[in-house]
């Protein structure tokens, strides 16, 4: 008995030895009629109530409309990850999604030892030549990029709108290029309407750690609070749960990032910098399923209804103060550089494509507020098509988009969805 144990353990060794072959050039042809994907999440996994669960998020609204079948991954550390991106890529999966910028060089290497394999990097660190110009990654493989700095703008502004301080605080997770744009873009918006407040900014650390330590938030959170900051805006992941318990101890706000967070303290969130990962994971599996999927480097901004904050009518929002969002919403949006410091117009098509999709995203901040029966008609004609949502109202949309430019596009969008 004992001698037979042991060979079927040597053969369970052999089996796993086996799936993680590294094949010289291998080429895998996706087998099967039907829409398989891979995930495989970021550090924090499954119930980060951030960044991954967006992604699952985005998954389920593919399984659900797509009639996607998805298999998720969650890994532990170091080459586990690889491990996953490589097992999914040798079983013929029609996308392979890595969520987190930790799996750029992983993607790269695999997306062209699989060139029939199509693969999507979630916040993809995209490499810059000596030209100084962005080089595309491989053509089976899809940069998901997003424009962090324009909703960080956004809740810059909010933030020194509403602090009633001279002073604002940021706290970032790794010490990171990726974090410096939502620190860059944070900064922009507070001095837009604020010249004159400091923004204390600090981060976590220097490792992929840095983004689940909450007691290192709550340390850095109750710094800045003491001295003189009301309001903190996080990009730390997990971390920020510590500082959303320093907030809650000395009655200050926090904000949340990636996605809604208003439960991790409610009262003390002033607004949330919502990055629809969820938009982006599905967008590709839809490119798959349609025959569409290209690689290179995809932008998913304001515009594209990529990033967005949170509005809460009922919270800490005056009417002045929430005018001035939505203006500078509407004004971010047309911007195309990603550098907060040299922010410029966009062509007047790109500016009305701008407009439309805010329209949008008014429309459903009315609905979920209102119930109006109008507003969720207009929504599913924009599920259906943009052209649709244009052409379903020419009269009524023209005269709102005039609007949005003597007024507010609240304003418009209260009229438009009446």
């Amino acid at each position: 008995m004992r001698k037979f144990l042991a060979f079927i353990g040597v053969l369970l060794a052999a089996h796993v030895a086996l799936m993680f072959v590294r094949p010289a050039g291998a080429t895998v042809t996706p087998t099967g009629d039907g829409l398989d994907i891979g995930i495989v999440f970021d550090l924090g996994g499954r119930g980060d109530k951030s960044f991954n669960d967006g992604a699952y998020i985005g998954a389920a609204r593919a399984i659900k409309e797509l009639g996607a079948r998805v298999r998720f991954v969650e890994p532990g550390e170091g080459s586990d990850r690889e491990a996953g991106l490589r097992l999914l890529a040798a079983e013929g999966m029609k996308l392979v999604i890595g969520i987190g910028f930790i799996f750029t060089d992983d993607l790269t290497e695999l997306a062209q030892e699989y060139p029939n394999v199509n693969f999507a990097g979630v916040d993809y660190a995209v490499s810059i030549g000596k030209d100084g110009k962005p080089i595309d990654p491989p053509a089976n493989l899809a940069a998901l990029k997003f424009r962090e700095e324009q909703g960080s703008f956004l809740v810059g502004a909010m933030a020194a709108l509403v602090g009633d301080s001279k002073k604002v605080g940021f706290i970032g997770g790794m010490d990171s290029p990726l974090i410096h744009k939502f620190e860059s873009g944070y900064r922009a918006g507070v001095k837009h309407v604020c010249p004159d407040c400091e923004v204390i900014a600090q981060y976590a650390g220097v490792t992929p750690e840095a983004f689940r330590n909450p007691g290192r938030g709550k340390e850095l959170a109750l710094s800045q609070y003491q001295q003189g900051v009301n309001v903190i805006y996080h990009a730390s992941g997990s971390t920020g749960l510590g500082m959303f318990e320093a907030a809650r101890s000395l009655n200050k706000f926090g904000i949340g990032v990636d996605a809604d967070q208003f439960n991790e303290a409610p009262g003390h969130v002033l607004t949330s910098m919502v990055k629809r990962v969820d938009n982006a994971v599905f967008d590709s599996i839809k490119r798959v399923k349609e025959g569409t999927f290209k690689g290179g480097i995809h932008q998913f901004g304001l515009a594209q209804d990529g990033v967005a904050y949170v509005y809460d009518p009922a919270g800490d929002f005056d009417k002045k103060c929430n005018t001035t969002m939505v203006n500078l919403e509407r004004v971010m949006s047309s911007k195309e550089q990603t550098d907060p410091a040299a922010w410029h117009s966009q062509s007047r098509d790109s500016a009305r494509e701008a407009d439309e999709v805010i329209l949008k995203r008014l429309i459903e901040r009315h609905f979920k507020h209102t119930g109006s029966t109008r507003a969720r008609n207009l929504l599913d004609d924009w599920a259906q098509s943009r052209a649709k949502f244009v052409k379903v109202f020419p009269t009524d949309y023209k005269r709102a988009l005039e609007e949005m430019h003597n007024s507010s596009m609240e304003e418009a969008a209260e009229k438009i969805a009446a």
